[in-house]
């Protein structure tokens, strides 16, 4: 961080500058100088670790190409020029994502959020990250990184609505490389778009330019969420009674889970990711295995209003077996019936091409159901509707009983249905 004392400044005739270096975003200086100061020559500068000073001074270049054959960070392989084009590009889009309680813009070091303008009165807060896995290797093998981003903020969002939360706001974590600003604006476009869609705001991210860790080409994705939820309404996986009514809502594809093993069939089989999908003709294989996470977040805070929602399970790695238990009391199972559903054609053409068993695909994959929904049977048909209002596509796929030991769950027809 850098500091410099308006006050010293009216007060003595020259005045040092004095840094200390926490870490490497020198170009933020600026950001703490008071407007009518223009940053000068550094006279001091303060470092935390001898290691640090060396990689920012750059002390030992190589083949020096700043001033008087100085080193310079873009010897290094960090374009300082490009992260800042990078975020003047992507302000419009986190203005697009504005929301009740958002108040700042980007560039500063934090973003603030208003939860009394929010229209909250006595919430809770809740917390979520995640990241899209190896769905970014095909993202990167077939060049297509346009929805990779709406991913990211669906796996993090559909984690707070489980609770009863809404989502306020997001933000995102980028390290690549070597930074390339067309490819970090579609990176960025994506997350907008799911922050719409999720109705929360981007306020803030972080993009980190670090060559040697990551080889050309290559970066990765982390996201970070906070949504609120009042007092008396959130969700604690005790609610859920014997007799409720289990609700599966249509995935849009893979989602985020399972694409280390989607990788392999695919490498297995020499398929080409610019060819055509076997499973979906006319639609290349890169494009109809990178089909966005859908968000769930407008249709499940449908059904809460309803008052007839006792759990929310979200389908990700693990699949129903192991995520369904996450919203159910010890003592509850839940028997879900997977004839009451489609397999959809990704998880087929999987299931046949790698060989999968049932068993292994309904514990990697969602197999077309992304959210579970558990709903009072008295509520049952209020909250369907709301759901399908809201434009999901709804099946009754199972119920709650009573059980001895810890949640579980048992899948019914499993071997008909998933048989590859």
């Amino acid at each position: 961080m850098a500091t410099r004392n308006s006050t010293a400044n009216r007060r003595f005739k020259n005045p040092r500058l004095c840094i200390n270096i926490t870490h490497y975003k020198t170009s933020r200086i600026h950001y703490l100088l008071p407007q009518d100061i223009s940053p000068g020559p550094i006279d001091e500068a303060t470092y935390h670790s001898a290691p640090e000073e060396e990689a920012i001074t750059q002390k030992r270049p190589k083949n020096g190409s700043g001033p008087a054959g100085g080193a310079t960070y873009m010897d290094s392989g960090v374009d300082i020029d490009a992260g800042n084009a990078l975020v003047e590009a992507i302000k419009p889009l986190a203005s697009s994502t504005k929301r009740p309680g958002a108040t700042t813009e980007l560039g500063g070091f934090g973003g603030l959020f208003d939860l009394k303008a929010a229209g909250y009165s006595d919430p809770l807060l809740v917390a979520a990250t995640d990241g899209v896995g190896t769905k970014l290797m095909i993202a990167e093998a077939a060049d297509d990184h346009a929805t990779v981003g709406i991913d990211l903020v669906a796996m993090c969002v559909n984690d707070l609505v489980v609770q009863g939360a809404e989502p306020l706001f997001f933000l995102d974590y980028m390290a690549t490389g070597k930074l390339n600003v067309d490819a970090g604006r579609q990176l960025v476009e994506g997350i907008a778009e799911g922050c719409r869609q999720a109705g929360c705001a981007l306020i803030g991210g972080e993009t980190a330019e670090m060559p040697g860790m990551y080889a050309p080409g290559r970066y990765d994705l982390a996201g970070f969420s906070v949504g609120a939820v009042e007092r008396d309404a959130v969700l604690t996986g005790k609610e859920a009674t014997p007799g409720d009514v289990i609700f599966g809502l249509a995935s849009s594809g893979l989602h985020s889970n399972g694409y280390s093993l989607v990788r392999r069939i695919v490498e297995d089989g020499d398929f080409d990711y610019a060819e055509d999908a076997p499973f979906q003709p006319g639609t290349s294989l890169g494009r109809a295995l990178l089909e966005p996470t859908k968000i769930y977040i407008k249709s499940c805070l449908a059904a809460l209003n309803t008052g007839g929602v006792h759990g929310l399970a979200h389908i990700t790695g693990g699949g129903l077996l192991e995520n369904i238990p996450r919203a159910l009391s010890d003592g509850l199972a839940a028997t879900i019936d997977v004839s009451t559903w489609p397999l959809p054609p990704v998880f087929d053409w999987l299931a046949k091409t790698g060989a999968i068993a049932p068993h292994e695909l309904a514990r990697t994959f969602n197999c077309g159901i992304g959210m579970a929904v558990i709903a009072a049977e008295e509520n049952a048909g209020d909250v369907e509707a709301a759901l399908t209002d809201a434009g999901e596509t709804v099946f009754t796929i199972g119920a709650i009983s009573e059980t001895s030991g810890e949640a579980a769950v048992a899948l019914e027809n499993i071997d008909s249905a998933f048989r590859s």
